[in-house]
């Protein structure tokens, strides 16, 4: 089936929920947050993500498995802001590309970049039916230019299949100029910790994988920094200690970062999972080739709770000076695109099972 195509503009938005797509068990409803931030609920039979179509195509929250899966942050709403942390609480949201991470010193890039709240002029929502069956889709296309520079396009996508509790994520990143562009990229994933839940994920736990970066503390006292420091050193001689979600026996406060250096299946795919205590799990999958590092965020502040699993990513946190000192850029030839792919989502009991024998398959020792 060829899909059906709809171009989307604010004034379909509304403050009161309105349809505006189905297909089969697949819809489509947009409305309007109370902050005026146009929202798009995509929903299947298993469940629904709500997307910020014109706000850096945000996934602002995500269920299934009956449950959110999203972090908890101060924001109920998103706001019609590009400031990163002044409309933090979104699920999903990509970052980069002309910079990521925590700007330094020697840097002049916003926090994680121009992507995350990057305002769309275009936006399209689609229907239609593959090899995988029916699903919904929800696009984008957007140019960002500084004149002398930088000219690329962004492409997101999402999409989501009947019957399915994961969806694909993907971002298409197109260079218009002549000349070669350095790009970062990361998508920052925020699910919600579940306490007794165990992480597992396709990187032997030893230290030359799994790599906890010290943290600043800020205004914690005393006691709770030094807690927080021994907590790190804790991981970075054996990280199995974090690998069951515990708050009486870990301190992520204000977060802790790690590196994490993934091994792939057959298919070029490195996987994670926080396996819930009913054994279901939330899960991401991702390509190392073109994402060779994975970051895990981890944050629980009591007013912030917050497992980012793994956040795929081209280059480490620490901005865009240390990338370039460091050899983490990446380039884009004139004309040329990459494309960064995700699986994201909740598995039930059985799909969980196949994917934790597939993670201990790979990291098996050779």
């Amino acid at each position: 089936m060829n899909a059906v195509t709809f171009t989307l503009t604010p004034g379909l938005f509304s403050d009161r929920e309105q349809v505006i797509a189905c297909f089969k068990t697949l819809s489509a409803t947009a409305f309007r947050y109370p902050t005026g931030v146009c929202a798009l609920k995509l929903a299947n039979d298993r469940g629904e993500l709500v997307v910020l179509p014109f706000q850096g195509q945000q996934i602002w929250r995500a269920w299934f498995g009956g449950q959110d899966l999203t972090m908890k942050s101060t924001f109920p709403y998103p706001l019609p802001t590009t400031d990163y942390l002044a409309t933090y609480g979104g699920f999903l949201l990509h970052c980069g590309a002309t910079a990521m991470g925590v700007p330094t010193a020697q840097d002049s890039h916003p926090l994680h970049g121009e992507l995350p709240n990057l305002a769309y002029d275009q936006a399209v929502l689609s229907f239609g039916e593959d090899e995988n069956g029916p699903y919904i889709a929800l696009g984008g296309n957007q140019e960002y230019r500084v004149a002398f520079g930088i000219h690329y396009r962004a492409e997101p996508k999402i999409r989501l299949y009947e019957g399915a509790s994961t969806f694909q994520v993907q971002m298409c990143l197109t260079n218009m100029r002549r000349r070669p562009l350095a790009y970062m990229y990361l998508c920052h994933i925020n699910f919600r910790p579940v306490d007794g839940a165990e992480l597992v994920y396709s990187a032997p736990a030893n230290p030359a994988h799994v790599f906890a970066h010290p943290s600043d503390p800020g205004g914690l006292p005393a006691d709770e920094a030094g807690r927080l420091a021994r907590y790190i050193e804790s991981i970075n001689a054996d990280p199995r200690v974090h690998h069951v979600v515990d708050p009486s026996r870990q301190a992520y406060d204000p977060e802790i970062v790690m590196t994490i250096r993934y091994l792939a299946d057959a298919d070029g795919y490195a996987h994670s999972l926080q396996q819930l205590p009913d054994g279901s799990a939330f899960y991401v999958s991702h390509r190392i080739a073109e994402l060779p590092l994975g970051l895990r965020w981890i944050a629980r502040t009591g007013d912030e709770d917050a497992m980012g699993l793994v956040l795929p990513a081209t280059a480490e946190h620490k901005g865009l000076a240390y990338a370039r000192q460091n050899g983490q850029l990446k380039w884009l030839q004139a004309d040329k695109q990459v494309t960064l792919s995700m699986v994201v989502g909740w598995l039930d009991r059985e799909k969980t099972a196949k994917v934790r024998t597939r993670i201990e398959s790979i990291v098996a020792p050779r």
